[in-house]
C-alpha cells in the first residue's frame, strides 16, 4: 500500500511539474532536446520526437507525433531538409499553425551556422543531396552554442515572464560549454591528421572541429546503399591510401563497414552521432565525451 501510495505521489509531481511548464517543445532530434532542456529548465515541457536508434530522414509521421505536435509552442529543428520528408506532413496534420516555416513557434538550428558541403549542382540521381548543404550540424560541438543562445532568444520572445530564467539558463550553460570545449580540443589533440573512412559522408563538421582526414566514403552516392563493385573500388583506395578506421553513425546498418574493415584490418568506430546514440551518449556533455573516447581508442598503439 504504502508503495502504491509513494507510486502516486511521484506521478502527482511529475503531472505538476508538466503543468508548471510555460513552453511545450517538440524537439526533431534529441541534440535539440537535450539543448531546450539546457536552456528552458523547468520552464519547458520537452517532448523529442526521434532517438539516436533512428535515422532522422527516415521517420514515419505517427499519429503519436501529430498528437504532440498539436499542442506545441515551439518545433526545435535542424532544418536545411533534414526532416522535409515528414516535419511539414505533422504540422499540416496537427493543425498547429505556430509550427509552420516562417512562424515564431519554428526554430531552424540550422540557420545559425554555416552550413557546408551546400551543392552547386542539384540532381536527385546524385543520391541523398540537401540543397541547402550538409545538415548535420550537430557533429561540431562548437555549433551548439551558436545556436544556444537564439534559442533562449526565442523562449523569451515567446514567453517573455520567464524571459530572465531563459537569459540565466543560457548564461550558465555557456560558460560549462566553454569549459567543456577546451578540454574537448585538449583531449582530441591526437586525432588531428588522422585518416579515416566512413560509412555515409555526413561528418564534415566533426571532421572541421577535430582535424581528421576522410580518404573514402563507403557510399558512391550519399545514402544509396554501396554496390559490391563500389566496395572493391574503395578497398582499392585504401590499398593505396591508407586509414586508421572506419566510422559509421549507431542508426547505421554495420554490414558496408564491417565487411570493408574486415578486409583491410582496421577497427570499426560506431559514433552516437546524436544524445542516446550509444549507451554513454546521455546528454549534450556526454555525446562528445563519448565520442572523443571512441575515436581515440581506436589510433591507441
Amino acid at each position: 500500500m504504502r508503495k502504491l501510495i509513494f507510486a502516486a505521489f511521484l506521478s502527482s509531481v511529475a503531472f505538476a511539474g508538466n503543468a508548471q511548464a510555460a513552453l511545450n517543445v517538440f524537439a526533431c532530434e534529441p541534440e535539440w532536446g537535450a539543448l531546450a532542456s539546457e536552456i528552458g529548465g523547468d520552464k519547458v515541457s520537452v517532448y523529442t520526437a526521434t532517438t539516436g536508434a533512428q535515422d532522422p530522414h527516415q521517420i514515419q509521421a505517427r499519429p503519436s507525433l501529430i498528437a504532440k505536435a498539436r499542442n506545441a509552442d515551439i518545433a526545435v529543428c535542424t532544418g536545411a531538409e533534414l526532416e522535409i520528408g515528414w516535419l511539414p506532413l505533422i504540422a499540416q496534420q496537427s493543425a498547429n499553425a505556430k509550427l509552420l516555416p516562417g512562424q515564431r513557434g519554428y526554430f531552424e538550428a540550422s540557420s545559425f551556422v554555416q552550413l557546408l558541403e551546400v551543392p552547386t549542382r542539384l540532381d536527385r540521381a546524385e543520391g541523398d543531396v540537401h540543397a541547402a548543404g550538409n545538415p548535420h550540424i550537430q557533429t561540431d560541438a562548437r555549433n551548439i552554442l551558436l545556436i544556444a543562445k537564439p534559442l533562449s532568444e526565442r523562449f523569451a520572445e515567446l514567453d517573455p515572464p520567464n524571459a530572465a530564467a531563459y537569459a540565466a539558463h543560457y548564461a550558465d550553460f555557456a560558460k560549462r560549454w566553454n569549459a567543456a570545449l577546451a578540454k574537448w580540443s585538449a583531449e582530441a589533440a591526437p586525432l588531428k591528421g588522422v585518416p579515416i573512412a566512413v560509412q555515409h559522408a555526413g561528418w564534415v563538421y566533426l571532421f572541421n572541429w577535430l582535424g581528421l582526414k576522410q580518404v573514402v566514403v563507403l557510399e558512391a552516392k550519399p545514402g544509396v546503399p554501396a554496390s559490391s563493385g563500389y566496395l572493391a573500388q574503395v578497398l582499392d583506395t585504401l590499398a593505396h591510401q591508407p586509414a586508421k578506421m572506419v566510422i559509421r553513425a549507431a542508426y547505421q546498418d554495420g554490414r558496408a563497414s564491417e565487411f570493408v574493415a574486415e578486409r583491410v584490418k582496421i577497427p570499426v568506430v560506431v559514433l552516437p552521432f546524436t544524445v542516446g546514440g550509444t549507451d554513454e551518449a546521455k546528454d549534450l556533455f556526454s555525446l562528445y565525451d563519448d565520442t572523443i573516447k571512441r575515436l581515440k581508442d581506436a589510433v591507441k598503439p
